[in-house]
């Protein structure tokens, strides 16, 4: 499984960004497909996954009503729209792959959990 993500950037406050990641090696039936970012100093976050399956998606909630993280089967690839950016966005963005999919009903949120990652991208947020 490679993951390949793209779409950093210098943006300001307030702008908008989307990332996007590619996914290839296998078919992704039954994967959970996740953002994550590490912000300097800090440790690395949930921010947003999805059900490859059927789209169910959930959030951080840092993010929630400012970022949708969305899937296109045809091209396996998932997007992470941010909108209303803020300086503490500014952070390295991976995208993550498991494929067993949800814990029991639960979101899997710590990096541990996914076994697959693409390189990050970092996303600088000005004030």
């Amino acid at each position: 499984v490679q993951l390949q993500a793209s779409g950093g950037g210098l943006v300001q406050a307030g702008d908008s960004l989307r990332f996007s990641c590619a996914a290839s090696g296998r078919t992704f039936s039954g994967y959970l497909m996740g953002w994550f970012r590490q912000a300097p100093g800090k440790e690395r976050e949930f921010v947003a996954a999805i059900l490859w399956n059927i789209g169910s998606t959930y959030y951080a909630d840092s993010v929630k009503g400012r970022f949708t993280i969305s899937r296109d089967i045809a091209k396996n690839t998932v997007y992470l729209q941010m909108n209303s950016l803020k300086p503490e966005d500014t952070a390295v963005y991976y995208c993550a792959a498991d494929p067993r999919g949800l814990s029991m009903v639960l979101v899997r949120t710590n990096d541990d959990e996914y076994a697959y990652w693409g390189q990050g991208t970092l996303v600088t947020v000005s004030s």
